[in-house]
């Protein structure tokens, strides 16, 4: 299951790979949002809502190395559990800012909820974001990098130049 990069697709720069996140992540967090209300009337909410965590994680995964991040092939059983951690950080700051929220305002109101509840999301997706392309995607990048240095000449350059004047090899690189 490792990263195959098709040669000719770029890493995107940084804004555009946030706004392909954004919209991967977005996606996939409203159809997750529908599956939860789906499954939690045949299964109890907690194990609907852990069911879809699990699949959208996956889905999420794959897209970002695909589209997101330009890995442009699948992803790795590494970058799956690295993603996966980063998810679950995610999940964890999410419920204690809701936590914190219910020790500070005996019944908050909907609209403080819904403030705190997207403001922790926010804060941890551009977390997430971070630790996604700096480090899960990151080795992905830096080796189609190294393979580009290392490609050979074109056999039109190699033609070019002969093999006794290496200083023509040289001008030709």
């Amino acid at each position: 299951m490792d990263t195959a990069r098709k040669p000719d697709r770029a890493a995107p720069g940084a804004l555009t790979a946030f706004a392909r996140f954004a919209l991967c992540g977005g996606g996939v967090g409203i159809a997750s949002s529908f599956a939860v209300t789906a499954l939690a009337g045949l299964i109890p909410w907690a194990l609907a809502n852990a069911l879809v965590t699990v699949v959208s994680t996956l889905l999420a995964t794959e897209l970002h190395a695909r589209f997101t991040f330009g890995a442009g092939g699948r992803a790795t059983w590494r970058q799956h559990t690295q993603s996966a951690g980063s998810a679950a950080a995610g999940y964890a700051v999410t419920c204690l800012a809701m936590l914190a929220l219910r020790l500070l305002v005996a019944e908050p109101g909907a609209v403080l909820e819904q403030a705190v509840y997207l403001s922790a999301s926010a804060l941890t997706g551009a977390a997430r974001f971070a630790v996604l392309r700096l480090v899960v995607f990151a080795q992905t990048r830096s080796r189609t990098v190294g393979a580009r240095a290392a490609r050979p000449l074109p056999a039109t350059v190699a033609r070019a130049s002969s093999p006794a004047d290496p200083a023509a090899l040289c001008r030709a690189a």
